[in-house]
């Protein structure tokens, strides 16, 4: 798999913080032990979310805020489709989206002044701007503190790997996701869930009956014997390691050729394939990240060769594939990336960083779809209408998932801090 570098010389592996798993996230050990701690699940009309990242900062004039009126600079090399059941127009390298325009919306007049990737990503991902020494968490892992583990799945899981913008914060260990790996690459297998190839279920049977009888002869039998706590722990990673539900949930060699080639056999569309099942399997949470976006030059090749392309087939047929199964209404999707690009292209034949407005899709979850929030002005410089800012999303995202933004949480150091502050649920689409 290829890595994605920004214009400030980060990968997209640089930004990534490496696990033990080789993958971002908890060591599969490190995850169970958070398993019992768990809260239950609230109320809302979205059970489960998915968050689609496109790092490095998409532009929003060639994919979902086409200006095809503008000035030749301004608008770029793309025509303009008219979505399908929809009040808007959207890029024209993005023909299957187009026909199930009624199936999303689009805010086009998202803005916040953070024109640095990793600040602008952290304002995106958190709800929060960057405060020098503190670590706000990202959205994935709210959701994990508060609707805990389902169908012994675990709550947040990001493919390939954890943004590194998007970290646990002050939540801690209790908000790392599992990190599934690269689901589009050959012979694609979660490290950890499955058994190597020389241990069967009996021998590891076992291994844990001879563990439990050394266990035995240093219990004290008091409370707070140790070893009792580790029982519990062994006893839910057998389950979790022997479970045929998590191994089915993350194969998505299960799935028709014909589906899987409709996503896009690369890391976004087997990203979105994946994330569907982990939804149907009680993951409450998936992060999707796809980064390559940042193009200060050769802009329309790129996104017309692979970018548009990848993104069209993978969230068209996921938007397709949730509404045949009956889960689009209770799945919410959300699709950005750090920031917009500027309106007008520059002598390199791309579009810089612009942070002033930017496009952002959501869907599902009990959300409208078909509607275009804001506008972003004759030549997408500025919102010129409803401006609209990340907190907002937070807020949206939230409250759609039954958590309620207002909650405080105390952070180690004993500071009291909401959920998310300082945004409004966003009307046109919830209303």
């Amino acid at each position: 798999m290829s890595e994605f570098r920004t214009c400030d010389g980060v990968t997209r592996r640089d930004a990534l913080k490496i696990g033990s798993l080789g993958l971002m996230g908890l060591t599969l050990p490190e995850l169970l032990h958070l398993k019992e701690a768990a809260a239950a699940p609230k109320e809302g009309k979205a059970k489960a979310a998915i968050m689609i990242w496109l790092g490095g900062g998409p532009s929003h004039i060639d994919s979902f805020d086409p200006k095809p009126d503008a000035p030749r600079e301004w608008k770029g090399e793309f025509t303009a489709l008219s979505a399908k059941g929809a009040d808007f127009q959207i890029a024209e390298p993005l023909p299957r989206l187009a026909q199930v325009g009624d199936k999303f919306s689009v805010i086009r007049s998202l803005t916040h002044p953070e024109g640095d990737h990793g600040r602008g990503s952290i304002y995106m991902l958190t709800g929060y701007r960057q405060i020098p020494g503190f670590e706000y968490p990202g959205f994935g892992s709210v959701v994990a503190k508060e609707a805990g583990w389902q169908n012994n799945m675990p709550p947040y899981v990001a493919v390939p790997n954890l943004i590194g913008e998007a970290a646990t914060g002050y939540i801690g260990a209790e908000g790392s996701p599992l990190a599934s790996g690269d689901p589009g690459a050959p012979n694609y297998q979660v490290r950890d869930l499955f058994l190597p190839g020389d241990v069967k279920e009996d021998r590891l049977s076992r291994r844990r009956e001879f563990l439990a009888a050394a266990d035995s002869m240093v219990r004290t039998g008091k409370a707070n014997d140790p070893i009792t706590g580790l029982d519990r722990f062994y006893a839910k990673a057998y389950d979790l390691v022997t479970s045929p539900h998590v191994r089915k949930a993350f194969n998505v060699n299960e799935e028709p050729g014909q589906l899987r080639d409709r996503y896009g056999r690369n890391t976004l569309g087997q990203g979105c394939l994946l994330a569907r099942r982990l939804i149907q399997s009680g993951v409450r949470f998936v992060s999707i990240t796809r980064g390559g976006w940042d193009m200060h030059g050769g802009i329309f090749g790129g996104m017309r060769r692979v970018r548009l392309p990848e993104l069209d087939a993978a969230l068209s047929t996921l938007l397709q594939d949730l509404g045949d199964r009956g889960m689009l209404d209770s799945t919410m999707i959300l699709v950005m990336g750090e920031f917009g690009r500027t309106p007008k292209v520059n002598d390199n034949g791309g579009r810089d960083h612009w942070p002033k407005v930017m496009s952002v899709v959501m869907a599902g979850g009990g959300l409208k779809g078909g509607v275009a929030v804001g506008d972003s002005g004759p030549k997408g410089e500025e919102p010129a209408l409803r401006p609209i800012q990340p907190e907002d999303i937070a807020f949206t995202l939230f409250e759609g998932m039954g958590i309620d933004p207002g909650k405080i949480y105390q952070t180690p150091t004993g500071r009291p801090i909401r959920i998310a502050q300082h945004g409004h649920a966003i009307r046109e689409l919830v209303g």
